[in-house]
């Protein structure tokens, strides 16, 4: 009793190392064990060096108060220290799931790690599938490679001791809060740049993505991170074993899109996909990868206004992969030049694209019955936006080009006009103008001074002019925007395109004007017995062919006297015919554009083409003919510079006309007008 109480006092008055010294003094024994038969030995270079290492014995074993102490003392608490952490730790998922103690994961007893050497190893134990997917993935690779910023276990689930469930709202790795967490690392510029990342601001294009935005409002279905990504299986996409694989983009969109995902498994590009064609398109070639957008917003990819040229148009106009696969390299450049591609270039998202005809996802060759192109099922696809269309002739080549797919007629129309009509009568135009400018030039020309008028134009003709003048430069700058959308022109015309065709509405009306203006001259002329004199003096003669050429040899300087005309001069007559005439064939022409569900219904679709065709270069011959010919008659001319005023107030200079026109029908304008009654 006497020595018991001497220890305790010895104990009581010793310091802390001396205390432990004295604990060690048993359990240094490496065979030392309990009444149970555990091994109670204490390793004291491991215990210095542990997490515990600035600790002694009775820091942790607070209840030994007597040397030697009871054969079961109690064990030391870890909340006596770490009581905030415990804290942690029982509102964590590893209170609900995981080791359920503190030496799971830090060791037991006295080879307690610090939370530096809490590694993966100590994760292994419970996650083992988890972690070893991991260590094979790139965020694995990078860190046992020695990329020091490499993601850990904890970088994703946080705090060791206040790890959450996937399914806590407040988890860093809940559906919702994955965008921040990987955007810790990925929407780091200075990380990514130090990485060499290709991917710019992957997280920023997800958040504005469908699939961001419908996250952002509550919807926790929605796509995240590790949908496409996976959780702990990352590789690059270049890696097989990828989820975001070329191969395996279809799978990885199909878990969620899974009727889509089997659409587009049976399509021509689904196939090849599956075949390991590298070329071949996969959901993210068309949708894009982060920034995925619905089809009506106006940056989607597959905007109806985009996706013929951005999207379809990237491969199918791409020679490399055209000659690789042996596909047309023309059909893309065809859309863009049909009304269809030249509307859409125009603004419009309403008039057909690639996938109008083509279809989505259920895109198939042309060969197969089941295909939307396939010839038994282009009336049901045209027919889809043109009623009635291919009912009573089958719809023939749509990807038409100048040099495939063009029906006889329109090859000899654009013969026609290309290589005859437009430069043989422009370039004639071109020669003679100055020819006579030049000539007109040099001679001098008459000076016109006595100021007297005669009248050439009464008011019907002035008016049907003023219509004409109103309606022709309307027409060409309307008509000729829609073949040249882009330019600088045609923009203020096209701007309201997305919304309402503006400038079809325009066209339209002005081609009214010029009919009515027309079906006003003919009402004239029959009415009129005096006006209708006019008809008879414009038909050609053979003095117009004498007059023609004496005017080229009078100003050549070839010897003879100027010619003197009629009424009309050979020029006029030509300008007046070539107009009726061009008036018809426009007007023609342009009510089977106009009216195309008619034109499909009930007529071979070549004759649609045709009248592209001739509407086009017909447009591009009369206002040709108009710059060069009239212009130059009624403005440039030296002898009526600076401008005929006839079509304004009716009247002509009476000098000019003295000069230009023979005694005959000078006379008649001078003669008095016998009224008819009931007839004028």
């Amino acid at each position: 009793m006497i020595l018991g109480i001497l220890a305790a006092l010895v104990l009581a008055t010793s310091t802390p190392a001396t205390q432990d010294a004295d604990c060690l003094n048993c359990h240094a024994d490496q065979e030392l064990k309990s009444e149970s038969g555990r091994n109670v030995h204490v390793a004291a270079e491991a215990l210095k060096t542990g997490a515990h290492g600035n600790l002694h014995c009775q820091s942790c074993h607070t209840t030994i108060k007597d040397y030697p102490h009871p054969a079961r003392p109690a064990k030391p608490q870890c909340t006596s220290c770490h009581a905030q952490t415990a804290g942690n730790v029982r509102g964590s998922a590893h209170a609900a799931q995981g080791p359920g103690s503190c030496a799971g994961c830090h060791g037991a007893g006295h080879d307690v790690k610090p939370a530096r050497q809490v590694g993966l190893g100590q994760c292994e134990s419970c996650h083992a599938r988890e972690v070893g997917q991991y260590r094979a993935s790139m965020h694995g690779v990078g860190r046992r490679t020695g990329v020091v910023d490499s993601p850990t276990c904890k970088s994703c689930h946080g705090s060791v001791h206040a790890v959450l469930l996937h399914t806590d709202p407040k988890s860093p790795v809940a559906r919702e809060n994955l965008p921040a967490t990987c955007g810790a690392c990925h929407a780091n510029p200075d990380f990514v740049a130090r990485h060499d990342i290709p991917f710019a601001r992957p997280v920023e294009a997800y958040k504005l993505s469908v699939h961001g935005r419908a996250m952002a409002r509550g919807n926790t279905s929605a796509p995240s991170c590790s949908d496409c990504h996976t959780a702990h299986s990352i590789y690059p996409g270049t890696d097989a074993r990828s989820s975001l694989n070329h191969t395996k983009v279809p799978g990885t969109c199909g878990a969620c899109h899974s009727e889509i995902g089997r659409v587009y498994a049976q399509s021509v590009h689904g196939v090849a996909a599956r075949h390991g064609v590298p070329g071949s398109p996969v959901c993210t070639d068309c949708h894009g990868e982060h920034s995925i957008l619905a089809p009506s917003e106006a940056n989607s990819l597959v905007n109806p206004a985009r996706v013929s040229t951005v999207t379809c148009g990237r491969c199918h106009s791409d020679e490399r992969l055209a000659q690789r696969y042996n596909l047309p390299r023309d059909k893309v450049a065809a859309y863009q030049d049909s009304y269809h591609g030249l509307a859409k270039r125009s603004g419009s998202t309403v008039v057909a694209n690639c996938a109008s005809c083509h279809g989505v996802h259920n895109i198939l060759p042309s060969s197969d019955p089941r295909s939307t192109i396939h010839a038994s099922n282009l009336g049901r696809t045209c027919g889809t936006c043109h009623p009635g269309a291919g009912e009573r002739f089958s719809i023939g080549q749509v990807h038409v080009t100048n040099t495939r797919g063009v029906h006889p007629v329109v090859s000899w129309v654009r013969f026609a006009y290309v290589l005859l009509l437009i430069p043989g009568t422009i370039g004639f135009m071109l020669l003679y103008v100055m020819l006579d400018f030049l000539a007109k030039l040099l001679r001098g020309g008459p000076h016109f001074s006595s100021g007297e008028k005669l009248v050439r134009m009464n008011l019907h003709f002035r008016i049907e002019h003023w219509l004409v003048m109103l309606s022709f430069p309307i027409l060409i700058i309307t008509g000729f925007a829609l073949k040249f959308p882009e330019s600088w022109w045609a923009a203020p015309m096209l701007q309201w395109e997305n919304h309402f065709p503006f400038r079809g509405t325009i066209h339209r009306i002005a081609a009214a004007i010029l009919t009515f203006s027309t079906v006003y001259h003919l009402v004239h002329l029959a009415v009129s017995r005096r006006d209708r004199i006019m008809l008879k003096q414009m038909m050609p003669t053979l003095k117009d062919a004498t007059d023609m050429a004496g005017m080229i040899r009078y100003n050549l300087g070839l010897g003879g006297e100027r010619p003197r005309f009629g009424m009309f001069s050979f020029a006029e007559k030509a300008e007046y015919l070539a107009f009726m005439w061009g008036t018809v064939v426009m007007l023609g022409s342009g009510l089977v554009l106009w009216f195309n569900n008619w034109a499909l219904q009930a007529l071979p679709k070549w004759v649609s083409d045709a009248a592209t065709a001739i509407h086009f270069y017909e447009a591009v011959l009369a206002s040709l003919a108009i710059a060069i010919w009239h212009m130059y008659m009624v403005i440039f001319d030296p002898e009526v510079y600076p401008m005929d005023k006839a079509w304004l107030t009716g009247n002509a200079s009476a000098d000019h006309l003295r000069h230009s026109r023979d005694r005959r029908y000078l006379r008649s304008l001078r003669a008095p007008k016998k009224r008819e009654k009931g007839k004028e």
